[in-house]
């Protein structure tokens, strides 16, 4: 029998486990509804698509995007009667945007 080496655990990506870690309350919540501290919950739209992401609260000090959200508040205003903070635009441009803020730190 020949040693097999394994990538180390560091290595790898992080997976989403599709609960919430433990601890969360009595219930383990779905990952779908799940937002970890410092963070939120935003939505993308694109004609009829639309894609849910989570973003550290920080990014909302950023002019970016608060230039994307002033552009939301003028589609949308603020009544979000669809269940969160929404904004237009593809999610091409806005893994761009996220891409741009995360590198201007």
């Amino acid at each position: 029998m020949g040693i097999i080496h394994m990538p180390h655990i560091a290595d790898r990506p992080r997976i989403r486990t599709p609960f919430s870690p433990r601890g969360q309350g009595s219930l383990r919540q779905p990952c779908a509804l799940y937002v970890p501290r410092g963070h939120f919950a935003i939505y993308v739209r694109n004609d009829e698509e639309k894609k849910r992401f989570v973003v550290p609260i920080s990014y909302l000090k950023h002019p970016l995007f608060q230039q994307l959200l002033r552009k939301a508040e003028e589609e949308f205003g603020y009544d979000y009667g669809e269940g969160g903070v929404t904004v237009p635009c593809s999610e091409y441009y806005f893994n761009d945007l996220l891409s741009r803020i995360h590198n201007s730190r």
